[in-house]
């Protein structure tokens, strides 16, 4: 299991990528995989896999990766190892490379602690293959299982463009094992090691919407990117109109470029962000500690008189603690049920139920009850009586 990340003493900013698309021009499979296995052309490969899809109500990465073992079958012996081989080849946009040390390091000179996430319905060992794969505080990815050969037999993971939306969960507690049901677990807005306001989602796609309307939604910052080469921008238009997405820019990574600009102004506004964030966070814990001690001290000075009521043993100390108990308007219900107690058992109070003072000083009490108890509604027949 990977270890849990708390909090840390600087804001982190986390920086969360599709990879098809967004970090690189073409899907993963069709940059070599799918032309080595099959002889139809790249388009027939991913039609026949919605087929596959549709005809069994099944999930369409599902449905790749089975036509991904499928085709290998006499062309290639499909490994962990070929498939990390096929994504070395695989082709990324301008800037990549350089971009994610070159954040970081932008990120440390304004104390933001900048990390990088993968989350793709891409597969995880194709991108391990690649050579941007050490840049990542995790690849979440779809996924097989491989036996003992190395070889795969069944899906390990599998995601979606819905179930992507857990890993931001994730991320945000620092709870990153995709097998540690401790994202469900509630924290403290202060204790939250990355909030929403500190994610940034960079996507290319529809696909990429949940996610993207999750962060945009929370107060973080969503970005459609789209590719420089075709200057097609109509996606991007349709997602801000949606309120998906904060801002679009091409796939240049490269420094000085609009993206780049981009993403250090929202590491700058980070850092702004949080030292008022930690400020307010500072406020409440002092008013908190003052309201605690507070609290804590009227109940010892409460107890202080409920004890000198109870230890009470003639009618004039009883009258004389009546007026300090009368000056008190925050009795807890607790405190009133021992008050209550002491009226139905002392008889230096219980004979003077219905002197003005005494009488007084109960129905106060009883009145703020949100329903009278048993133990008040036998203090009330005592009112009658007399």
């Amino acid at each position: 299991m990977i270890e849990r990340r708390t909090k840390e003493d600087k804001p982190v900013l986390a920086i969360c990528y599709d990879f098809d698309k967004t970090l690189s021009p073409d899907d993963m499979q069709a940059q070599g995989y799918i032309q080595e296995v099959y002889d139809s052309g790249v388009k027939a490969f991913w039609d026949e896999c919605r087929e596959l899809a549709e005809a069994n109500e099944m999930d369409s990465n599902l449905a790749y990766m089975r036509k991904m073992v499928e085709y290998a079958h006499g062309r290639i012996v499909l490994t962990r190892k070929t498939l990390r081989e096929y994504g070395s080849k695989v082709g990324l946009f301008p800037g990549v490379e350089e971009w994610f040390k070159r954040i970081r390091d932008f990120g440390k000179q304004h104390d933001v602690i900048v990390e990088h996430y993968i989350i793709s319905s891409g597969l995880k060992e194709m991108i391990e293959g690649t050579s941007i794969a050490k840049e990542f505080e995790q690849i979440y990815a779809s996924s097989f299982l491989f036996d003992d050969k190395d070889v795969p037999i069944w899906p390990a993971q599998a995601i979606n463009y819905t179930n992507k939306t857990q890993f931001l969960f994730r991320i945000e507690k620092g709870v990153l094992d995709v097998n540690d049901s401790g994202v469900n677990d509630y924290f403290e807005p202060e204790k939250i090691r990355v909030p929403f306001r500190n994610i940034v989602y960079i996507g290319d796609s529809m696909t990429d919407i949940p996610c993207m309307k999750l962060v945009n939604a929370n107060g973080g910052h969503s970005i459609a990117v789209y590719d420089n080469s075709t200057l097609d921008k109509s996606k991007a238009f349709q997602m801000l109109a949606d309120n998906r997405i904060k801002y679009f820019t091409p796939t240049d990574y490269t420094d000085g470029s609009e993206l780049d600009i981009l993403v250090k102004s929202i590491i700058l506004r980070t850092a702004a962000n949080e030292v008022l964030e930690e400020k307010h966070f500072a406020c409440k814990k002092e008013r908190d500690a003052a309201q605690e001690s507070s609290n804590a001290k009227y109940s010892q000075e409460h107890m202080k008189l409920i004890f000198s009521l109870d230890g009470s043993r003639n009618f004039e100390t009883t009258h004389a603690i009546m007026l300090q108990l009368l000056a008190v308007d925050d009795w807890s219900k607790d405190e009133i049920d021992i008050l209550l107690d002491i009226a139905l058992k002392r008889h230096s109070v219980r004979y003077l139920l219905n002197d003005e003072d005494v009488n007084a000083f109960y129905r106060k009490i009883i009145g703020m009850l949100k329903k009278p108890t048993d133990k008040a509604k036998k203090v009330m027949k005592r009112f009658e009586k007399e």
